[in-house]
């Protein structure tokens, strides 16, 4: 038995704990309908090893938020990106991905 599946992309971003707010502000104008913040990650990058802090302070440490969303929602987040990666680091990966409850994730609060 096939499960019927409907295709969206899922959206990862990295940044420093300070650039969250501005990351939500993206998702909101971009009408995402929900997303996912894992606060403290660990990784290896072009600044260097950062390490996820084990102290009450997300600010001082990288975030990793996760989204899953419409091609055009994207698009209005990578826009927004493109301008915080010119002042900030920070990775943004999008990939496709497949929903079992797309109403879910594309709702009457989305723009598609």
């Amino acid at each position: 038995m096939s499960l019927p599946l409907t295709p969206l992309k899922m959206l990862q971003i990295v940044v420093p704990g300070e650039r969250i707010e501005a990351i939500k502000e993206l998702l909101l104008l971009a009408k995402v309908s929900g997303y996912t913040v894992i606060p403290n990650v660990s990784g290896m990058g072009h600044d260097g090893y950062h390490e996820g802090r084990l102290l009450f302070n997300e600010m001082n440490s990288q975030v990793l938020v996760m989204s899953v969303l419409s091609e055009e929602q994207v698009d209005v987040v990578m826009s927004g990106l493109d301008q915080l990666f010119e002042h900030s680091s920070g990775v943004a990966f999008v990939s496709d991905c497949s929903v079992r409850r797309y109403g879910y994730f594309v709702g009457p609060q989305s723009t598609s």
